[in-house]
């Protein structure tokens, strides 16, 4: 009788935790039983995660030109080798709608059906304790700790994280660089789930090298820029009345924001240009879309763009877009362009080897033998 009582108060007070964050607990995720956790070790409270991540959310990302350099083992080994204090976390951009809590929710419902996670159902008494660690399995800067913190506590609000970096960090191949203890179920059902997220946002953080390197979200949406591409042109009637319509909707809205114009040609650089001398248009960033032609040996030919940021002399910002490598990144940004956008660093990107294991010594042991611990 008050073994069922305490159970019953166990289970309110994970209701009310669940509350907190807007959502009603899934039974099909959550046991019903919370054992007390008891260890020695200190474990840092999910009441105080480290800051969160940057979260790339559009399909490209932009580098600042002059800055860029095409990713290398070399460059990676430069990076690792930083001293941790100039190492800074980048705050994500804000958004108006996104509901992260939300994401997580669906992803977990995903993995756990109606029938819950039936190996752990099957295998693991609801009691059993256990303690997991996060395993670099390559070098790499890691992204996602704190989305991973929201993923275990939406799982069990019991479960306690420590981490030995933060988002953004530099990790290299073998470092245990975080624990999760708690109930064993509850660690398995998150895993994948926190292992999706962290090894793709880790993998587009080393890409794009955010920390240092100056990557950063070309936009969050279409409503905090207004982007004028070839199909608002071909509407619009031509550039000219594009740019015009653009500046009525900004005075009548009493909108300010960023308007970007793309442009395929040097007539139509010439064209944006003309609308911003005769003062019939605000622009701030001239897209040169194209005009980096790839060649058979895999090297770019950029006399094109060149003549474009020379035409466009600093009077507004230049973004170079199209035929982008990783390879070829650090040729377009020598051009003098303010910007480079690069879809691959998001939709193409591999992600970071990460993996989260409760027999870790097992793990390295098959990680050495196979050359990714």
């Amino acid at each position: 009788m008050f073994e069922r009582e305490r159970e019953r108060e166990r289970e309110r007070e994970r209701e009310r935790e669940m509350a907190m964050l807007g959502s009603k607990p899934n039974p099909q995720i959550f046991s019903s039983r919370r054992p007390p956790f008891v260890s020695s070790r200190h474990v840092a409270p999910l009441s105080k995660p480290s800051p969160p991540p940057r979260f790339l959310s559009t399909p490209a990302l932009r580098l600042r030109g002059r800055s860029c350099a095409p990713f290398s083992s070399k460059i990676m080994s430069s990076l690792l080798s930083a001293p941790p204090e100039t190492l800074q976390w980048i705050a994500p951009p804000p958004h108006p709608t996104y509901d992260l809590h939300q994401v997580i929710r669906l992803a977990l419902q995903e993995d756990v059906g109606n029938l819950g996670d039936l190996t752990c159902l099957a295998t693991i008494p609801s009691e059993t304790q256990a303690e997991a660690q996060f395993l670099a399995k390559e070098d790499g800067v890691v992204a996602g700790i704190q989305l991973a913190n929201m993923i275990f506590h939406e799982v069990d609000p019991s479960l306690k994280v420590e981490w030995v970096v933060q988002d953004g960090n530099l990790v290299r191949k073998g470092l245990l660089f975080g624990t999760v203890v708690g109930e064993a179920r509850s660690i398995l059902t998150a895993e994948r789930v926190v292992l999706n997220f962290m090894q793709r946002m880790s993998g587009i953080a080393t890409a794009t090298k955010v920390l240092i390197g100056g990557g950063e979200n070309h936009r969050m949406g279409l409503f905090d820029m207004i982007m004028i591409k070839d199909n608002h042109v071909a509407v619009a009637g031509g550039i000219k009345e594009a740019i015009a319509a653009v500046n009525s909707y900004l005075i009548e809205n009493n909108l300010d924001v960023a308007v970007e114009v793309e442009t395929r040609t040097l007539d139509e650089v010439r064209e944006v240009l003309a609308c911003v001398t005769k003062g019939t248009g605000q622009v701030t960033r001239v897209m040169l879309d194209n005009m980096v032609v790839p060649l058979a040996s895999g090297d770019v030919e950029v006399t094109m763009l060149q003549e474009a940021v020379k035409l466009i002399n600093g009077k507004l910002e230049t973004e170079a877009s199209g035929n982008v490598t990783l390879q070829t990144v650090g040729k377009i940004g020598a051009t003098g362009v303010t910007f480079i956008s690069s879809g691959a660093l998001t939709h193409s990107v591999r992600a970071l080897d990460i993996s989260l294991n409760v027999d870790t010594d097992l793990a390295l042991a098959v990680g050495k033998r196979t050359s990714r611990a």
